[in-house]
């Protein structure tokens, strides 16, 4: 009766999970596409008595500089929470964290009426993004742990959300183009949207417990091995004597069951064979090993996605096909709300379609295949006083468009299945653990990117 109950506010379940994945990169992504404001309050300097600017070189280099920034304390703080986490309360780390990141933006969205010297602003915006990104990091890492207790197609919801806040960023770079709308306008109706939008998720986690069906991961500690675990159950009281092999590296030896036996707690994965898993967690070490194959995936697909995109991508121009407010809109529209929409489309996917498995060994080979998107997208039609070197081989922006297409559909689908394969592969109660590795090699795959794309952007502008 209990599970009957249960089952009734599962949709509801997915709904939050799906909100929380939003929740967690929108705040970020809508910080980013405000660009245009901070490039204008940095780069320009006021002349005489009156309000007139004048346009002068990039003296704080800010786009460099937030890409470092941002990702510095993304890579410190989740490789610290995969080994803290033991030692903070989730409740602290996710709440805390989304409390200060609500209190950060607040705080950028004041000062877009406030008249700071630049070297002051400057300062300020980059401690900001600095811890904006450290709270991001742990609340990135803790939701991942959370969501990995849960079910595989919880993972993918979770994923699926994380895009369509790219979605909504994009959406609203496009409008604001559109409409025209001034760079101090614009960037305070970026900053207000998160604060409202990380309320909402911080709403959302605190419901989560309430809700009976969610309940029933958390305090069984069960995952995506186990979503039909009361069919386990009856299948398992016409059991009343079973020998039991421990095949796990922390439970050797052999044992009778006449009954349940509070150290081991007996399930089914989906091909029909018998598990045990110990009481107790194992070392993040001896997760790592298993997993190690998915998190050099997820790297892998992170590194590849952050290596062009958007450091290369901008560059592209379209073919003059068009004219007029195509020249202003290609950009938001072409490269990240296609990438946006695409990547959400590819993370979707995988809820109700994964192939190739997890022990497939086409699985690596496919996701190492996309390193071909990076001489790709450098050969589209970046204009000739920017690319010095490579032969302009998509000139159309059709042609753009679509290998935009399949590079953001591989890099949301293989690096939603790499997250949502990891889980798999340990014990339930180790999910957490998992879910909080991965998302530091899916944060190193972006750092590694960050640094590349430097050396690809002056590959095509060095003379």
């Amino acid at each position: 009766m209990k599970t009957i109950c249960a089952l009734q506010d599962r949709g509801l379940v997915g709904i939050i999970v799906f909100l929380l994945g939003m929740g967690t990169l929108l705040p970020w992504n809508f910080f980013i596409t405000a660009l245009d404001y901070f490039n204008e309050r940095l780069n320009t300097k006021a002349t005489g008595n009156v309000s007139e600017t004048v346009q002068t070189p990039d003296p704080y280099m800010f786009d460099n500089m937030c890409v470092l920034i941002s990702q510095l304390p993304l890579l410190l703080f989740t490789f610290l929470n995969s080994f803290l986490y033991q030692h903070i309360a989730e409740r602290i780390r996710i709440a805390g964290s989304m409390i200060f990141i609500l209190l950060l933006f607040i705080l950028t969205a004041i000062l877009v009426n406030v008249r700071i010297e630049q070297d002051v602003f400057f300062s300020i915006t980059m401690t900001t993004i600095w811890f904006i990104n450290m709270f991001v990091a742990v609340l990135q890492g803790s939701l991942f742990g959370l969501v990995g207790k849960f079910p595989q197609k919880y993972s993918s919801l979770f994923m699926s959300g994380q895009a369509v806040a790219g979605i909504f960023a994009a959406v609203a770079m496009l409008i604001s183009k559109i409409s025209k709308t001034d760079n101090k306008t614009a960037a305070l109706g970026y900053f207000t949207t998160p604060c409202v939008a990380t309320l909402l998720t911080l709403c959302c986690y605190l419901l989560l417990p309430h809700l009976k069906s969610a309940r029933l991961y958390f305090e069984d500690g069960t995952s995506n091995k186990e979503e039909t675990r009361q069919e386990v159950l009856e299948q398992q009281e016409s059991v009343t004597l079973m020998k039991v092999k421990f095949s796990d590296a922390n439970c050797n030896g052999e044992s009778l069951l006449n009954g349940p036996d509070p150290q081991v707690f007996q399930t089914m994965n989906v091909n029909g064979k018998l598990e045990e898993m110990c009481e107790g967690k194992s070392t993040v070490m001896a997760v790592f090993k298993k997993i190690w194959l998915m998190a050099l995936c997820v790297t892998c697909v992170f590194m590849v996605t952050l290596s062009v995109f958007p450091v290369v991508t901008v560059l592209v121009k379209p073919d003059r096909l068009f004219t007029g407010i195509w020249d202003d809109i290609f950009t938001p529209l072409c490269c990240f709300l296609v990438f946006s929409v695409m990547d959400w489309i590819g993370r979707s996917v995988t809820s109700v379609f994964q192939w190739p498995s997890k022990d497939s060994c086409l699985f690596p080979i496919f996701v190492a295949a996309r390193v071909i998107f990076i001489p790709g997208l450098m050969m589209c039609n970046i204009p000739s006083d920017i690319n010095n070197h490579l032969p302009v081989l998509f000139k159309h922006e059709f042609a753009y468009i679509a290998v935009m297409s399949l590079f953001a559909i591989t890099n949301g689908y293989f690096g939603c299945l790499s997250m949502s394969y990891a889980p798999q592969l340990v014990r339930c109660r180790d999910a957490e653990t998992a879910g909080a590795l991965m998302t530091f090699f899916l944060t190193l795959g972006l750092s590694l990117g960050a640094a590349l794309s430097f050396g690809l952007k002056n590959l095509l502008t060095s003379y």
